[in-house]
């Protein structure tokens, strides 16, 4: 299926426009034990206004108290249902995390780091694949780290945001049908300076994923699951991978919507869960401080998006994971906060995609909060 307006999506996150309301976060949280009836009427009315339309799952927590969850029907895009079939979901029910995918193997790299299994951000990106000495000969590669792979600051030729998915030229379709997915990533011709601009790239995912299968022996499912999903007493889930058997680091990643809001909660509690620390907290810290500014106040650190912005005097701060179709993992640091959505928004633009999760935060779980 051709994916619509991507670029849109993550360029106006949380930013206002005349299209899209700005995200409004409140200065504070009154409501200890909010009615889970308050959380139905807003969103009803949220709903029957157009606002909120193909809402999959929302939960909400505080530290670590489930505060809402609510479960729609609809269409589980690329999760092996007939096209067209409506699917009920549930909190036993997996759903796709498209691009959020990205975040969990931005935490399952810094497990791999503290395991001495994966080389570190200074590393020289072309010492790791050996197997392309030609590629690392070419001039201004020695220059490449695997920071600018965590970054996405690599400066290669890369484009999913002009070029629509399912068409020819797309980069990230273009890697899938490779024969050698990692020499595709790792030919692409360096256009622009590393380290300084942002280029959304799926590839440098790829790389990630490979990274942690060759230093720890397991693939990358394998092992999120033995060093990240386990140890947080995960449900099933499941990964999807290529033609060519390798995972599909940047997207293919299936949760039980609680489950993700974990992912959330254990960022939110710098790498810690249950008392036990899964992910070393100077990682967690490192992934969600700004590396490279994306446009506004939105930026990006070690695969995963931050927001930060001064509105009328108060600080709007949040850090996440953002995936095609509407899914979003939200946490909101001030307010001891986390908010997980799917929705099933494929075919719309990443404007509407954008305003629909606005729409839930403003309209719904904020003034529930208040």
């Amino acid at each position: 299926m051709t994916r619509l307006d991507r670029r849109h999506l993550l360029m106006r996150l949380g930013a206002a426009s005349m299209a899209v309301p700005s995200l409004t976060v409140p200065a504070g949280l009154a409501v200890a034990a909010p009615s889970s009836e308050k959380f139905q009427r807003r969103l009803a009315e949220a709903e029957q206004s157009g606002k909120v339309h193909d809402l999959h799952a929302l939960l909400v927590s505080q530290g670590d108290r489930l505060l809402f969850e609510h479960y729609g029907k609809g269409e589980d895009e690329g999760g092996g249902s007939q096209p067209g079939a409506v699917v009920t979901f549930g909190p036993d029910v997996l759903h796709d995390l498209r691009s959020v995918s990205k975040s969990v193997v931005g935490l399952a790299y810094g497990i791999a780091l503290a395991e001495g299994k994966v080389p570190s951000p200074d590393a020289k990106l072309y010492e790791q694949f050996p197997e392309y000495d030609d590629l690392a000969k070419q001039p201004g590669r020695g220059r490449l780290t695997i920071a600018h792979v965590l970054s996405m600051t690599l400066g290669f030729e890369w484009d999913e945001f002009t070029i629509p998915y399912g068409t020819a030229g797309n980069s990230e379709n273009a890697m899938e049908a490779a024969p050698d997915r990692f020499r595709f990533i790792l030919e692409r011709p360096i256009v622009g300076e590393p380290g300084v601009k942002w280029t959304y790239c799926g590839g440098a995912t790829a790389i990630l994923g490979r990274l942690i299968g060759k230093g720890t022996g397991e693939k990358l499912p394998a092992y999120t699951r033995r060093v990240l999903f386990d140890p947080m007493g995960f449900g099933p889930s499941d990964w999807r991978v290529g033609a060519d058997g390798e995972p599909r680091a940047a997207s293919g990643c299936r949760l039980l919507p609680r489950d993700m809001l974990k992912v959330g909660q254990l960022a939110l509690a710098g790498g810690a869960w249950q008392g036990k620390q899964i992910v070393p907290a100077d990682w967690v810290r490192r992934i969600t401080t700004p590396t490279v500014k994306i446009e506004g106040a939105r930026s990006y650190g070690y695969h995963w998006y931050i927001y930060d912005n001064m509105v009328d005097g108060q600080r709007h701060y949040w850090f996440g994971g953002i995936g095609w179709g509407g899914q979003k993992l939200y946490v909101f640091p001030a307010l001891d906060l986390v908010v997980a959505m799917n929705c099933g928004n494929y075919g719309k633009t990443g404007m509407e995609q954008n305003r629909v999760n606005v729409a839930v935060l403003n309209d719904v779980v904020f003034p529930s909060l208040a």
